[in-house]
């Protein structure tokens, strides 16, 4: 498939064949994956005080945290160190501002669906020009002349429409998110250009640097986690301050964050 010489009809036809089939399959299983999280949505039930549980799922998301610690322990972390060591830190920057970048009209669209308009526009902007006079992202021109980047996602936009949040879950490999946050990354990657980009071969590779750039992004921070009293609870709750942060754009409400914190002691 990756031949670089001439491809013969057989050739195009199978790649056609293969392309098709996988596509039906990935739209199949998006498909049951959303019904699942719809029928998670009905599984919010109430704590003993009346107020919902956000958590209904406790053990298995709780079993599914530990799967996902120990492939960061054992698979991820080393990498994303490895990746450090051998990075210098401005190309480091570059390849985060790239990714930034790349998957920035997700931002754009969700801005435009919230009924962001103006919001969108400045998006817009700072996209072209970092995509032009910053060497395609790699470096964030846009910021030093006043574009300040946004963060939007169709979790926020569902909730901007009302949408139920939904019970906490913990998903394989992608970490912590609620049925409402997690059919928004579903809808994330059907418009991301890195996620739909067509050739496989190189989708894969983007898709695997983006990896572990996030993750080398996060060494540092993570130690806060480890050093929680009880880890999944921190992820957890941090998970809720940080998806409230977002949706209401950077408006806290210091009495509730405050509240909510000392319940916990």
């Amino acid at each position: 498939m990756n031949n670089p010489g001439a491809v013969t009809g057989d050739t195009k036809i199978g790649t056609m064949w293969y392309s098709s089939f996988s596509e039906i399959r990935r739209q199949k299983i998006t498909l049951a994956f959303c019904c699942v999280l719809a029928f998670l949505m009905q599984g919010c039930a109430t704590t003993k005080e009346g107020q919902p549980n956000v958590d209904p799922f406790e053990p298995v998301n709780r079993g599914i945290y530990k799967f996902n610690d120990a492939a960061d322990i054992y698979f991820f972390k080393p990498l994303a160190k490895g990746y450090q060591k051998v990075t210098p830190d401005v190309v480091e920057t570059g390849i985060g501002n790239f990714f930034n970048n790349l998957t920035y009209p997700v931002t754009i669209i969700n801005d435009l669906l919230q009924g962001k308009f103006s919001q969108a526009g400045s998006d817009t902007l700072r996209l072209l020009m970092n995509s032009t006079f910053g060497v395609f992202g790699f470096l964030d021109v846009a910021s030093k002349v006043g574009l300040e980047r946004h963060e939007e996602d169709f979790g926020q936009t569902f909730a901007r429409w009302g949408v139920p949040q939904g019970p906490y879950i913990v998903v394989p490999l992608l970490g912590p998110r609620t049925v409402r946050s997690g059919i928004g990354t579903i809808a994330d990657y059907q418009v991301s250009p890195l996620i739909q980009y067509h050739d496989s071969s190189v989708r894969d590779k983007m898709i695997l640097l983006w990896t572990i750039e996030g993750r080398a992004a996060l060494i540092g921070p993570d130690e806060l986690v480890q050093e929680a009293f009880d880890p999944y609870l921190f992820l957890r709750d941090t998970y809720f301050q940080n998806r409230e942060f977002l949706n209401n754009d950077g408006a806290v409400d210091e009495e509730k964050f405050l509240e909510e914190d000392f319940e916990d002691f």
